[in-house]
């Protein structure tokens, strides 16, 4: 029978240590603690993540139950107030630069996404993660309520959160809207909350294509009318232009209104794109193909430790929530590689239950049974 190491154990190799000490070396401050690191660090913390831990207390505790196997990872084992310490003075630009190299990992094994055009396909959004304004004093964002904002641009080849950043809760969307740089060529859904018409005329001078919804009250002329197919729920197709005085300035050149009614809800939508050579009914499509970010962030917040928090300092929440972003990337990774047909949160149940099983962990996913020892009647005798 062939030895394995624990599963936790083979999952961090997918990152190598070179790298990460020397993201490490780039990124310290201050002194270092006697006997922890950040490689120790990223090992709790990232059990924490896996496991669904939710206090110190029960990270420690978990792992001290685990402390005859924390040699294997290369990790020593934290105190409550050295972890403690670590997450709040150790930047926690270490893991946003980790989350950089994964990414480009991530992203040379991702399949591309399910639309029959070439162009990268984003979608732009933003969470509020809620936080208690008494004990986050940092985050204001209301009177009596805390808060910060997590950006995300989902490329939809593969479903990766290409373009993150996390921002204070008053932070508008557009505003870290403006200053992503997609690749020529793109295409970003957007909802209305990203309404700018001076930046809808700075992505069509760059060579960026926008799918988003036209407000109400909006202000134009038909210029043109195209043929539709009502058969599949189109309701026009038409080349518009601004006519208000403020909107015209801003966003002289013309666009496409695109009309659609959902055959299901019968509830029906306008959405405005600066792309004519699309399908009207593709264009509906990629709008609806925006909920993906939306199911991005609903399945971090559920299966991911970044609600509650460990930490109370600015610091410890990012740290937490960078490492978090790391996981995901480190499961989307195993699942791009192994060509695995089981969902992320399937991926992620096997491993909150056999993290410090020593199994391989290819089988293990795959479904394979253990391999069992056999042993001889004189082997047993001996045990």
């Amino acid at each position: 029978m062939s030895h394995h190491n624990t599963v936790f154990s083979q999952l961090l190799k997918l990152i190598p240590r070179h790298e990460f000490e020397t993201l490490a070396n780039q990124h310290h401050s201050g002194r270092s603690f006697r006997t922890a690191t950040r490689w120790s660090q990223f090992v709790t913390m990232s059990m924490a993540q896996l496991s669904g831990r939710c206090s110190l207390r029960d990270i420690v505790d978990n792992l001290s139950a685990q402390a005859h196997r924390l040699f294997h990872l290369g990790s020593a084992k934290l105190s409550r107030s050295n972890l403690s310490r670590i997450n709040e003075s150790k930047p926690y630009t270490l893991y946003e630069a980790l989350f950089g190299k994964l990414l480009v990992r991530c992203q040379s094994v991702a399949p591309k996404h399910p639309f029959r055009f070439n162009n990268p396909l984003y979608s732009l959004d933003a969470s509020t993660i809620d936080l208690c304004l008494s004990m986050f004093p940092w985050a204001d964002f209301r009177a009596t309520k805390g808060a910060i904002k997590l950006h995300v641009a989902l490329n939809h080849s593969g479903y990766l959160p290409e373009f993150t950043t996390i921002t204070e809760g008053k932070d508008h969307d557009v505003k870290v809207g403006r200053t992503l740089t997609f690749p020529k060529g793109s295409i970003v859904a957007i909802d209305k909350g990203y309404n700018d018409y001076k930046w809808y005329k700075q992505l069509t001078d760059k060579g960026i294509f926008f799918v988003t919804r036209l407000k109400v009250n909006a202000k134009y002329r038909i210029v043109e009318r195209s043929a539709i197919l009502k058969n599949k729920g189109l309701t026009c197709d038409q080349t518009i232009e601004f006519t208000g005085v403020q909107i015209a300035k801003k966003c002289p050149c013309r666009l496409r209104r695109v009309g659609y009614k959902c055959p299901d809800t019968g509830k029906k939508y306008i959405f405005l794109t600066n792309n004519f050579k699309l399908s009207a009914k593709t264009i509906a499509d990629i709008y609806k193909a925006r909920w993906q970010v939306e199911l991005f962030f609903k399945w971090i917040k559920q299966n991911l430790k970044i609600k509650s928090f460990v930490g109370t300092s600015k610091n410890a929440v990012m740290t937490q929530i960078w490492i978090a972003l790391c996981m995901y990337l480190l499961l989307a990774f195993l699942k791009f590689q192994s060509k695995l047909t089981k969902s992320m949160q399937q991926i992620l149940r096997i491993l909150h239950l056999n993290l410090f099983e020593k199994r391989d962990l290819m089988a293990l996913l795959r479904g394979h049974p253990p391999r069992e020892l056999n042993l001889n009647i004189n082997q047993m005798a001996l045990l």
